[in-house]
C-alpha cells in the first residue's frame, strides 16, 4: 500500500496507511528535469535510454530536505548543479541502477550520498584484446594512433598513457661535438571515471635537430581527463662547451590531468639527461622515464636513461619503453628501452620506433663539417585503456 504522501492537515490515517509510512512514492521521469519542492520525500526515478540531467537550483529546498534519486534507464543520468551547490565524495553521473540520497544542508547547498560504489564501465576503440593481470580479467584497448574511445557504459577505466619521445640534437657544425640524446616521453597511469566518449590523442615524437636542438615530443591525452607531455629534445648549443642529453617527460610538472580521479599512481615525468664531455667530445644520453641519461665518456656519447615497465598494466612478457636516446660522438651512445642509438662520426642519429615513446639518438661528430649532423626523431607514444570483465 502506498503512503498518502504528502500528508494533508486534519486527515485521519488508517492503520494500514500508518504501517506503510516507509513506502515512499515514486516520481517517474523519462526526460531531463529540474527538481521542485514537490519532489521532497519522493523517489525520483529516471527511466530514459538517453543521457539525462537532474538539475538542482537554490532557494527551493530547506535544510534537512531529502530526495532519493535513482536511474533505471540505460542512459547516464547526471545530477547537475544549477544555482545550488551539490557536493559528493563519489560521482554525480549515475549509470544504470545507480542511485543515492540528496540531502540539503541549506537552501543553496546539498550533498549527494551515493548508495552504490563506482564500477567499471565498458568501451570500444583501438585494438581490443583480453588480458589477465593478477588473476583479474580485463579488456585492453590499445591506441597506436589518435582515435575515439567510445564509452558504451559509464564507469571506471584504467588508463596508461605514454607521450611522444623527444628528438635527438644534431651534431654541431664546425666542431667535433655530437648532439645530445632525446628524452623519453612521460608516462601516466591512473583510474578515472568516464561517462562520455573521449578523443584519444597519441603524441608524436619530436623531430631530430638539423645542426640544432631536437624538438619536444607531443602529449598523449585521454580527452581532457588524463595526459602527459612528451620528452625534451636533445641539446645542441653553439655557445656551450657541454652538449647535454635532455630530460625525459618534458622536464616534469607538465601533467595535464582533470576530473574523476579514483586512483593516482605510478606517474613518471622523466629523469634528466647526461652531461657531455668538455671540449670536442661525446654528448650526454637523453633521460628516460625510469632513469637518468649517462654522461658522455671521452669521444663516446652517453647511453640513454632507462624507461618504465608496462607489464604490470598490460601483462604478458616484460615490456619496458620510453627510454632515452643515446648521445652522439665519434662513437655513438646506445639508446635504452625504446630510445634510439646516438651516431658516430659524420652520421645522423637513429630514429626511435613508433609507439615506444623513446628519445631519438643524437647526431654524430660532424668532423668539422659546417652543415653538422641530424638527430633522430623521437618515437610516438601509445595509449592503453582497460576495464574489468
Amino acid at each position: 500500500m502506498t503512503t498518502p504522501f504528502p500528508f494533508v492537515a486534519n486527515t485521519v490515517l488508517t492503520a494500514a496507511q500508518l504501517n506503510a509510512v516507509t513506502t515512499l512514492p515514486i516520481s517517474a521521469k523519462t526526460a531531463s528535469a529540474t527538481l521542485v519542492v514537490g519532489d521532497v520525500g519522493y523517489r525520483v526515478q529516471m527511466t530514459s535510454a538517453s543521457a539525462t540531467t537532474i538539475t538542482v537550483n537554490t532557494g527551493i529546498f530547506s535544510q534537512g530536505d531529502t530526495i532519493w534519486i535513482s536511474n533505471l534507464g540505460s542512459g547516464v543520468c547526471t545530477i547537475t548543479s544549477g544555482t545550488c551547490t551539490v557536493s559528493t565524495a563519489s560521482s554525480l553521473a549515475l549509470a544504470q541502477y545507480g542511485g543515492g540520497t540528496l540531502v540539503f544542508q541549506s537552501a543553496s547547498a546539498a550533498t549527494f550520498f551515493s548508495q552504490q560504489s563506482a564500477t567499471y564501465g565498458t568501451a570500444t576503440g583501438g585494438s581490443s584484446s583480453s588480458i589477465t593481470v593478477s588473476s583479474v580479467n580485463y579488456t585492453l584497448l590499445t591506441f597506436t594512433t589518435s582515435s575515439t574511445l567510445t564509452v558504451t557504459k559509464a564507469g571506471l577505466f584504467d588508463v596508461y598513457v605514454t607521450a611522444g619521445g623527444g628528438g635527438g640534437g644534431g651534431g654541431q657544425g664546425n666542431t667535433t661535438r655530437g648532439g645530445g640524446g632525446g628524452g623519453g616521453g612521460g608516462n601516466f597511469q591512473s583510474t578515472i571515471f568516464l561517462d562520455a566518449n573521449q578523443t584519444i590523442t597519441v603524441g608524436g615524437g619530436g623531430a631530430g635537430g638539423v645542426n640544432t636542438n631536437g624538438t619536444v615530443g607531443s602529449a598523449s591525452l585521454v580527452g581532457g581527463k588524463a595526459g602527459l607531455v612528451g620528452g625534451g629534445g636533445g641539446q645542441n648549443s653553439i655557445n656551450s662547451v657541454y652538449i647535454n642529453g635532455s630530460t625525459g617527460g618534458g622536464g616534469g610538472g607538465n601533467l595535464n590531468f582533470t576530473g574523476g580521479v579514483s586512483l593516482y599512481n605510478n606517474t613518471s615525468y622523466g629523469y634528466s639527461g647526461g652531461d657531455g664531455v668538455s671540449g670536442n667530445n661525446g654528448a650526454g644520453g637523453g633521460g628516460g622515464t625510469g632513469g637518468t641519461g649517462s654522461n658522455g665518456s671521452g669521444a663516446t656519447g652517453g647511453a640513454g636513461g632507462a624507461g618504465l615497465e608496462r607489464n604490470t598494466f598490460i601483462a604478458g612478457s616484460t615490456d619496458i619503453k620510453a627510454g632515452g636516446g643515446g648521445g652522439g660522438g665519434t662513437t655513438g651512445g646506445s639508446g635504452t628501452n625504446g630510445g634510439a642509438n646516438g651516431a658516430g662520426t659524420s652520421a645522423n642519429g637513429s630514429a626511435a620506433s613508433a609507439n615506444t615513446g623513446g628519445g631519438g639518438g643524437g647526431g654524430g661528430n660532424p668532423n668539422s663539417s659546417p652543415s653538422g649532423t641530424t638527430g633522430g626523431n623521437g618515437g610516438s607514444g601509445v595509449v592503453y585503456v582497460r576495464f574489468k570483465v
